[in-house]
């Protein structure tokens, strides 16, 4: 094989080499769902901050029931939002609303269900009950000082309403890329119009366009015909006002493909171009003076769905600070692959009864065969210098799906 091929591994460590450094923003709250933390997010007081009850009904001193009585006289009412009460006597209860703080003096509180109300007075109607019930202890859930969410966290909602509870109203978050995306090629036409047939709809960038999405980055679309003085033109401008590009063809050695030239006479430096792997070997990866970087990836779309996951992810998360997480899954059948290559396979998943992620291989047609995707959900990385694969083996999975 020659030597431009490089492994799967260098090319993760190149890419890593020449990660990203994205500045830091301050944005408001409610703009912040899918964006990256850049702070942590540290509780300001305990969570929750006091004993809170978590029913309606009454607060007693457990004892006083222990000790035989059933009939509490109703001392006062603390409604969620009012200061704490006191207790001023063992053998009476104060009715408690759910949210409210324990009063001073009780310990237990007893839901409505379980009481009959008379006026003035409460009597339970249970033979037992537990110490303390009902009742949320102040700190339980988060000591006050305590790291809640670490920074490099993408934000769902979930963080959005801890940010809340911390009084975040602004946070610190990774200002992303500018990113735009190009399709190459004559035979390609917008998604609107009907191909003849020796075109095709242009694809891969919205399906590019939308894992970005996924992931927190906003995306252009351009398109650019196979003519060398027009890419030329049209990516000189784009380099002064995008950070990364992502182009889909005009990579391999076919005799339009000029990109690899065209991006040379532009002062952009070639880290590497073609990589030990299947599907999408001719990918080209490369960065200017200024720090743009540049991501060309095979035209055929189930290479460069294979590229986006298994390498632009991996520098996007490296570039932001995030250790990447490996799923790892068992093998249900058999699989064969002789070339020494790096073979990226599409499989679907499923979870077996005892907890099992198992992945079943699913081979397509080629790497054009992107119909193949919507019946999988994700690649199996089975490694290089092995040809043989066996079922029950545990191996590296990337999926495309959010389920997994």
């Amino acid at each position: 094989m020659e030597n431009t091929f490089i492994p799967y591994e260098k090319a993760l460590s190149i890419l890593e080499e020449h990660k990203g450094n994205f500045p830091i923003e301050s944005r408001d709250l409610e703009e912040c769902i899918g964006a990256y933390l850049a702070e942590d997010l540290i509780a300001d007081r305990d969570f929750p901050p006091f004993d809170r009850v978590t029913m309606d009904g009454i607060a007693i001193v457990y004892d006083t029931f222990k000790n035989g009585k059933q009939v509490f006289p109703i001392e006062s009412v603390a409604a969620a939002g009012t200061p704490q009460l006191t207790l001023n006597d063992t053998q009476n209860c104060i009715e408690v609303m759910t949210g409210a703080i324990m009063p001073n003096g009780v310990d237990t509180v007893i839901r409505y269900e379980d009481l009959e109300l008379t006026e003035g007075s409460a009597t339970i109607n249970l033979d037992a009950l537990r110490h303390k019930q009902n009742v949320h202890f102040k700190g339980i859930d988060i000591a006050q000082g305590t790291v809640i969410v670490s920074k490099g966290k993408q934000l769902s909602s979930a963080e959005i309403n801890i940010a809340a509870a911390v009084g975040k109203a602004k946070l610190e978050v990774r200002q992303m890329p500018k990113v735009v995306i190009f399709s190459t090629g004559d035979e390609l036409v917008p998604v609107h119009e009907t191909p003849e047939l020796h075109q095709i709809r242009r694809s891969n960038i919205y399906g590019i366009q939308a894992t970005l999405k996924e992931w927190g980055v906003l995306a252009k679309l351009e398109h650019l015909a196979d003519d060398k003085e027009e890419m030329l033109g049209t990516i000189s401008e784009l380099l002064k006002e995008y950070d990364l590009f992502i182009f889909t063809g005009g990579v391999s050695k076919g005799k339009f493909d000029y990109l690899p030239d065209v991006l040379e006479e532009l002062k952009v430096t070639k880290h590497f171009h073609k990589i030990q792997q299947r599907p999408g070997k001719p990918f080209w990866f490369g960065s200017n003076t200024e720090g743009k970087k540049i991501f060309a990836l095979p035209g055929n779309p189930v290479s460069s769905f294979v590229c986006v996951y298994m390498y632009l992810h991996f520098w996007l998360q490296k570039s932001l600070r995030i250790e990447q997480e490996v799923l790892h899954v068992k093998l249900k059948n058999d699989v064969e692959f002789k070339p020494d290559l790096v073979y990226f396979l599409e499989a679907t998943i499923e979870s077996t009864p005892d907890g099992t992620l198992v992945a079943e291989a699913i081979k397509g047609n080629g790497s054009g065969d992107f119909a193949n995707l919507v019946k999988t959900d994700g690649f199996l990385i089975l490694p290089q210098n092995k040809s043989q694969f066996f079922a029950n083996e545990v191996y590296p999975f990337v999926s495309y799906r959010r389920n997994w």
